[in-house]
């Protein structure tokens, strides 16, 4: 392969599509089946869990830094937008939300966020929406918090205050086409 599309440095903030943001706090050189490697030493605090990913693979498994803000802003107005909620069956709906989710690109977990809010004057969620709205959430919150140098509470608080003020009209809308 050519030079290193991607570099990263120790400290640095770095999103890993099935586990969120993690921050790089070493590179690490071993020797695994004879063959000498360069290790990125990654390190997720939320769920206590050090990774290793071989630096010339790191483009491969979709690593990428800290999303620009465009792509920030992007994802914040996707949660004011209105919800689509597909007719399928959950079961269809929630295997798109994980592979959203596990793409890593904040814009899709953004949608998968909007889509499964519900409003405090709106309908029960089932555990599995629950768990996959919060899985979403705190995905998004952690790299908006790292972003913004805030910690993941007020980043979560944030986006919940932004799907608060928008739900109110499109729960109208639907409450119209109800009636």
């Amino acid at each position: 392969m050519a030079a290193k599309a991607l570099s990263f440095d120790v400290g640095d903030y770095v999103v890993y599509p099935k586990h969120g943001v993690g921050r790089v706090i070493e590179l690490q050189k071993q020797e695994i089946a004879g063959m000498p490697l360069e290790l990125y030493v990654l390190r997720f605090e939320k769920e206590r869990m050090t990774l290793r990913v071989p630096t010339n693979k790191a483009e491969s498994v979709g690593m990428r830094k800290l999303s620009s803000d465009k792509t920030l802003k992007e994802a914040l107005d996707t949660l004011k937008g209105k919800p689509k909620v597909k007719r399928t069956m959950w079961s269809r709906r929630a295997q798109e939300y994980e592979a959203k989710i596990n793409s890593g690109d904040l814009v899709s977990i953004a949608e998968v966020v909007r889509d499964l809010f519900r409003a405090d004057d709106q309908p029960e969620q089932s555990y599995s929406e629950r768990q996959i709205f919060e899985a979403a959430a705190s995905r998004l919150a952690r790299e908006l918090a790292a972003m913004e140098q805030v910690d993941e509470p007020a980043a979560l608080e944030k986006i919940l205050d932004i799907l608060r003020e928008a739900a109110p009209k499109y729960n109208k809308e639907k409450d119209a086409a109800a009636a």
